[in-house]
């Protein structure tokens, strides 16, 4: 019998964080067509919900994710034809990673395990990463004679540089967490039996934050190498005049006034 969508991504709201929780460990959670939708669902939730002002997607087991599971799909009838790859990669692995960027919380991958392919580049689309140290990271796809698909070749540049994108990708050996940390794919490495604490001691921080800077924040760097100078000091004005109007900012300046520790209410 097939597991509902809803026990192969578990999701729960804690302190204001939404945990996304991989959930097919036998697997070592390679990711169904079910639950890529579920999960983009998910973050499309939570960017718009008030009351989730962060995200932390992990896995359970010893794998992360181990890339796309291609049996999962809906099965495909016929004959391939010109455009049915392109569609498949656009309507799948980039709307998964695109969901990831263009969420409206900060987003916390816990890496647990392997993360591989699909699965790495979910885990280097989020604004941090923590990494148990059995982790690892890999550009699975040359060793199938594909592409990376994912936004790998966009992702990949901006962290490490076009160089060492290119070594990763050409020959997909396997990044530790210790090199992934010293690369700067990973912000923390910690023994694996402290990553779900540490993640929920930095998601429960930024669910404490100013949620509209913050949200304003990943915009502007998320962007900042897509565009020149003018263009990055524009929007960061622009932010700046908006962010001025929330009760955050509001709140954030107040306090210093009155030399008291902040309380955001993430509007």
């Amino acid at each position: 019998m097939t597991a509902a969508p809803e026990d192969e991504v578990l999701h729960r709201i804690e302190s204001n964080v939404s945990w996304i929780t991989l959930n097919r460990p036998e697997a070592m959670n390679a990711v169904t067509w079910d639950q890529r939708e579920r999960v983009i669902a998910l973050l499309g939730e939570a960017s718009a919900d008030p009351a989730v002002r962060a995200v932390v997607v992990t896995a359970t087991g010893k794998g992360f994710c181990a890339g796309a599971d291609l049996r999962g799909g809906p099965a495909a009838g016929g004959e391939r034809v010109a455009g049915d790859v392109a569609r498949m990669i656009r309507l799948g692995a980039q709307r998964l990673i695109t969901a990831v960027l263009d969420c409206e919380k900060p987003v916390l991958a816990a890496v647990n395990g392997t993360a591989a392919g699909i699965g790495a580049h979910l885990a280097l689309a989020c604004d941090l990463v923590i990494a148990a140290e059995p982790a690892r990271f890999i550009e699975v796809f040359v060793r199938r004679g594909l592409v990376p698909d994912g936004g790998g070749a966009y992702l990949l540049p901006r962290l490490v540089g076009p160089q060492k994108a290119k070594e990763l990708m050409f020959f997909g050996d396997a990044v530790p967490a210790a090199e992934a940390e010293r690369l700067g794919l990973v912000n923390r490495v910690v023994p694996a039996e402290e990553l779900e604490a540490t993640a929920r001691e930095w998601a429960e921080r930024l669910a404490q934050g100013p949620t509209r800077a913050l949200a304003m924040t990943k915009q502007l760097v998320n962007a900042s190498l897509d565009g020149d100078r003018a263009a990055a000091l524009a929007a960061e004005a622009t932010a700046q005049e908006i962010n001025m109007t929330t009760a955050d900012a509001n709140e954030g300046v107040a306090s210093f006034v009155e030399r008291r520790t902040p309380k955001y209410l993430g509007r």
